[in-house]
């Protein structure tokens, strides 16, 4: 079995904007490379809105870098940048903006959600990019649940959909810059499974919700991400004591610096610099109105 080698726990909650409230459970920034090439993950645990007239969300912010990958699980979230992506994710889509070069963007209720209030459930992951594609031309890929390769597993234990990379011969939609898997799992309670993820690649499991046993031995609760060794180990056991909502993420690493300063991540002081001095001359563009 993949050797585990830390399990990180966040409860705290913080407001993004006015309408987005989530846990930060890893960020680059404290586990740096060893993430490598995912970044941070945000996210929104069941969150119940009354019906409004009001936008909530985020409004108009800068990235540089990098990219996000906002997937919904309840509600529905509506976006726009100033590279003419956007659209409403409602629960099941996913949203994958790639920032490159830059470009600004919002993020709010979409309008039906919000006439009719509700929970709101969400997870944004960032995913760097290499130095040679930080300047890439924004892009953004608006895939939804039924663009979505789902495994069922044996005895309808639970399932995996495959977002990113390849489970089981099946191949998720999300076109990435390197060799990424993000795959999107339900364990149901008493019930077990094997993951089997590439050797070479840095590997996260993301607990959101419910009460994991990995490898029989380690108990991982909700809201908590845990790392595994680089050990030529492929397989990990996973055991649901409760209904389980996760994520795996694996991804060869970059090998690259990383500098990063709020929204920019780039390799370099200099360059997030430069990316500051490019967002106050408007070189990132405004959002169509």
């Amino acid at each position: 079995m993949k050797r585990v080698i830390g399990v990180y726990r966040n409860q705290h909650t913080h407001w993004v904007g006015d309408g987005l409230p989530v846990r930060n459970l890893f960020s680059y920034d404290r586990l740096g490379q060893a993430l490598s090439p995912f970044l941070l993950l945000d996210y929104g645990a069941p969150h119940h809105f009354e019906p409004t007239t009001r936008q909530l969300g985020v409004g108009s912010h800068p990235h540089r870098g990098f990219e996000t990958v906002t997937i919904a699980y309840q509600g529905g979230l509506a976006h726009k940048d100033s590279s003419g992506g956007g659209g409403v994710i409602e629960a099941g889509d996913v949203q994958w903006m790639t920032a490159g070069a830059g470009l600004v963007h919002e993020e709010f209720h979409s309008p039906e959600f919000a006439q009719k209030g509700g929970i709101l459930e969400m997870a944004q992951l960032w995913v760097n990019l290499p130095a040679k594609d930080k300047m890439t031309q924004p892009r953004y890929q608006a895939i939804t649940s039924h663009d979505i390769p789902t495994i069922t597993m044996d005895d309808d234990a639970g399932h995996i959909r495959v977002i990113a990379g390849e489970f089981g011969g099946h191949y998720g939609p999300a076109e990435t810059f390197t060799p990424i898997n993000v795959w999107d799992g339900q364990l149901k309670a008493e019930y077990e499974t094997f993951i089997h993820v590439p050797v070479d690649h840095n590997v996260l499991v993301v607990v959101l919700n419910g009460e994991l046993v990995i490898n029989g031995t380690q108990k991982v609760l909700d809201s908590s991400i845990v790392m595994f060794a680089r050990d030529g180990e492929e397989a990990i056991q996973l055991q649901a004591y409760k209904d389980t909502q996760f994520l795996v993420l694996t991804g060869e690493p970059l090998n690259e610096p990383i500098q990063g300063h709020g929204p920019f991540v780039m390799n370099t002081k200099e360059e997030i610099i430069q990316a500051f001095h490019d967002f106050n001359n408007g070189k990132f563009g405004e959002i169509a109105r």
